[in-house]
């Protein structure tokens, strides 16, 4: 053990000595040509439509391709593990998820609030996205506004909004990888006028104890048996104005739970016994029709995805020996309209105006035909923003929306207005300070509602999730520095969180009341003789209080999530040679559920070193190294501990054609 030990810190301090040496490029907020990173970048999903990003009022981080590269991903899920103000959450090495359960995307400690975008059009199904299966070699850019947005795109934007924005033109490449614990991976993209082909193929081996679950009968152990990803994007551009985008994915993994060494014989089980072998499927299929000119944007879309569960139960949850086989089939759908027109009034006023539609629709069926459930409903909306310049340095823009349901079960239907107002002062041509507040609000999906044939009890009662974002920010772009503050507030009335009974394995969704106060510093700087930085700071205090007749659930403020993260990275490029290492470290950890006292956890330190030698204008070769110091954090937040994979490598080569 003391050699592996040694050799690990080796290897360790050797790429880290050959990527400085060598050159570098950072945590993913620089790039070696100034066409892709701008400290004044343009975004259009804060407002839905372009707008200097130092001019929006609202947290934002433009994350370009090659600052996704530099992050040394190979998914997005990866890529926004070390970005200020998201909690990082997975199941599994790269970002596996676990049967149904995605890996969620917390900011500013709100859980349930995420609205995931592709190209502007809503991905959500049943409040979970798989982002851990889009390759980062297919994004043009990623734009993330934070402080809640449902004015704008309705239903789960209360913590924010991530935007991936695909390449309209893709390079003609095919790349291979190959790195320790059964890592490999194969990307291939085409371009052929205005048609885009786009494959990837990622793989991992077996990992032992990924996952430990304590309870009062003791620890259950899980073991990663592997995964297998595959992605295929198809895009075609009409013209300038009209395009058709499919994306299938695929993501197949396994999962082996034991009962670890301190388990209490209670039945019949005892300690290294199997409990459960199940392998997990989600087949995921995009499809979206855009239109886009200077003034009107419309999309059709599509989206389903199929999650299946496989496997055989050998023990229940107390160790009582009851074999079965787990068959589980399950079919998320949404598919709809998103429509809008701008106008500009005059040099003053422009204003937008939209409608929505979507038909959401959620079937489950365990053990074949043994139970079933199966639910549909509509969801219309209309929404409207004005923007008025007051003069040359202030002006202020309102928002609305209304939104409602039709066609649930047992006329389960809700509606909801929200509004947002934001106001801007400039202090300068490239600095503004802010004010905004906006509404947000999180629909029930069906499965919390009407329960799961799986291991989930319905729970009717639940209400929509509402809440109020409240922040002022400063923004500045000066000598090579991008500098972002805030101070924000956010209050949730009926958060919509899940509580488990470790004695039955059984989940029910109760509303809850959450609230944080928190305040947030960023800065991007491009230094001289190729040397680029990065750093963030973000201070809450997250904290929940459950609510309702359940004598279960806690009835008093408790603390969520961590208080305190910083993150930061360092690039230098030189030559042929970029490298970047980076980092993220959240402290002052709380693990809270709404049924179990609160337990204290150890800080996270996630770290990343990438660097990419270029031998020609064709050809380039890459190392990409993950947890360089072999730490075994826990990366979940709540009873059960997912622990981060150990110190891992992948050796990649990429050829232009």
């Amino acid at each position: 053990m003391k050699k592996k030990a040694v050799l690990k810190k080796r290897m360790l301090m050797a790429a880290i000595v050959t990527g400085l040496c060598c050159g570098g490029s950072t945590a993913g907020l620089a790039a070696d040509k100034a066409e892709d990173f701008t400290l004044d970048s343009i975004v259009v999903t804060a407002t839905r439509y372009e707008k200097p990003d130092v001019d929006v009022p609202a947290s934002t981080t433009i994350l370009t391709n090659k600052d996704l590269k530099n992050t040394g991903a190979e998914n997005i899920q990866m890529a926004l593990q070390k970005i200020s103000g998201i909690s990082y959450t997975t199941y599994g090495p790269n970002g596996n998820p676990w049967s149904t359960m995605s890996n969620p995307i917390i900011i500013r400690g709100v859980s349930n609030g995420t609205l995931i975008l592709i190209n502007g059009t809503p991905i959500n199904m049943s409040g979970k996205y798989y982002l851990d299966s889009i390759p980062v070699e297919n994004v043009e850019r990623v734009e993330i506004v934070k402080g809640g947005g449902a004015v704008l795109y309705g239903s789960e934007a209360m913590g924010g909004v991530i935007n991936i924005i695909m390449k309209k033109q893709f390079d003609n490449t095919v790349s291979t990888g190959i790195g320790n614990y059964g890592q490999r991976n194969y990307n291939t993209t085409f371009n052929m006028g205005k048609f885009n082909v786009g494959y990837s193929k990622e793989k991992w081996g077996r990992l032992d104890k990924i996952q430990t679950n304590k309870d009062a009968a003791g620890d259950r152990d899980a073991t990663f048996k592997g995964s297998d990803k595959e992605s295929v994007l198809l895009e075609y551009h009409f013209n300038d104005n009209l395009s058709f985008l499919y994306n299938y994915m695929e993501n197949e993994n396994g999962y082996q739970t034991w009962f670890g060494d301190n388990w209490k014989k209670l039945k019949d089980a005892q300690a290294g016994d199997l409990q459960n072998d199940k392998t997990f499927t989600n087949k995921y299929h995009i499809a979206q029709l855009k239109y886009s000119d200077e003034n009107m944007k419309a999309s059709l879309y599509y989206n389903q995805n199929e999650p299946i569960t496989r496997g055989f139960n050998y023990y229940d949850n107390n160790g009582k020996l009851s074999p079965s086989l787990d068959s589980t089939n399950q079919k998320d759908r949404t598919y709809g309209i998103d429509a809008q027109k701008h106008w500009q009034i005059n040099d003053r006023a422009n204003t937008i105006f939209g409608f929505t539609y979507k038909n959401e629709y959620f079937k489950q069926i365990k053990n074949t035909t043994a139970t079933k459930m199966e639910q549909e409903r509509k969801v219309y909306g209309v929404y409207g923003q004005w923007e008025q310049k007051l003069n040359d340095v202030n002006s202020f823009i309102v928002s609305a929306r209304e939104t409602w349901t039709a066609g649930a079960d047992k006329d389960s239907n809700f509606s909801n207005f929200s509004a947002s107002g934001q106001f801007i002062h400039k202090l300068g041509e490239k600095e503004n300070v802010y004010a905004s507040v906006g509404q947000s609000f999180v629909l029930p999906t069906f499965n919390q509602m009407y329960g799961s044939t799986y291991n989930l009890l319905p729970s009717p009662e639940l209400k929509p999730q509402t809440g109020v974002n409240y922040e002022i920010g400063w923004k500045k772009v000066e000598g090579g520095h991008s500098w972002k503050a805030a101070v924000y507030h956010i209050d949730i009335t009926d958060n919509i969180s899940s509580s488990w009974d470790s004695t039955t394995g059984i989940y029910k969704y109760n509303n809850e009341d959450f609230k944080n106060t928190g305040v947030e510093l960023t800065c991007d700087i491009t230094g001289k003789n190729g040397w680029s930085y990065n750093w963030g700071i973000n201070y809450g205090d997250p904290k929940t209080k459950s609510k309702g007749n359940d004598p279960k659930t806690k009835k008093y403020w408790d603390r969520k999530y961590g208080r305190l993260q910083l993150t930061g990275g360092v690039t230098y490029q030189k030559d042929k040679w970029s490298t970047s290492l980076n980092g993220t470290y959240l402290t002052e950890r709380v693990a809270a559920t709404s049924t179990a006292l609160s337990r204290e956890m150890k800080p996270y330190l996630l770290t990343s070193l990438s660097t990419t030698y270029k031998m020609d204008m064709n050809n380039e070769v890459s190392l990409t190294a993950d947890n360089l110091l072999d730490r075994n954090d826990v990366l979940s937040h709540t009873g059960t501990d997912y622990y981060a994979t150990p110190f891992n490598y992948l050796l990649s080569y990429k050829h232009k054609f």
